[in-house]
């Protein structure tokens, strides 16, 4: 009788175990050099799905690659500076800020910032969140709220922040009390992901 599991060479999780460890190890340095110079911030994106999820149900955060910091532009000569202490540069990719290490100076391991109170893109509804939108959920870093955190994967709208959405939506984060303070455009979409999950 044929297996449908399939064995992987022990590398393969070893190397897997060491990308994940990678992107942790690239917040705690990025967030704890911010914190020491007193730079207000907060984890947005997928980290900050994995904290809110993990408030309701830590086995089913999902892991990512990305770390992504809200933080306000007034305050990026102090971030920079942050930022050197722990050997990465701020660069520019197509308008988008980020921090790479000096050493590896690779965007896909870089820290991508979205400005405070600006659009991400020209055509979004509405801007990012502003810095008085996050809050400390127990000891740990300053995410972006969860109202803020959802319009901003409604108005992203690829399929992995649809996945984001649905974590959050089925660990009982997310529900139909949320449509009443978005725009018809993003509560739409919203509401398709909660009748689609039979919410």
């Amino acid at each position: 009788m044929a297996s449908d599991v399939v064995l992987l060479p022990e590398s393969l999780w070893e190397k897997h175990a060491m990308a994940v460890e990678d992107v942790n190890q690239r917040m705690r340095r990025i967030t704890d050099a911010l914190d020491a110079a007193g730079v207000p911030y907060a984890l947005v994106g997928g980290q900050a799905v994995a904290v809110w999820v993990a408030t309701r149900d830590p086995k089913a955060v999902r892991t990512t690659k990305d770390v992504d910091i809200l933080l306000s532009r007034v305050d990026l000569p102090r971030a920079r500076a942050a930022a050197t202490t722990i050997d990465m540069e701020y660069f520019e990719v197509l308008g988008v800020g980020m921090f790479v290490d000096r050493q590896q100076p690779n965007p896909k391991d870089a820290v991508h910032l979205v400005w405070a109170g600006e659009k991400v893109r020209a055509d979004n509804l509405l801007p990012s969140p502003i810095m008085g939108e996050r809050q400390v959920l127990g000891p740990g870093k300053p995410v972006v709220s969860l109202e803020a955190l959802v319009r901003m994967k409604l108005m992203a709208n690829r399929d992995l922040d649809r996945v984001h959405l649905r974590d959050m939506i089925e660990v009982g984060l997310v529900d139909r009390v949320l449509l009443a303070g978005l725009p018809p455009e993003l509560a739409a979409r919203l509401d398709s992901l909660l009748v689609e999950l039979g919410r």
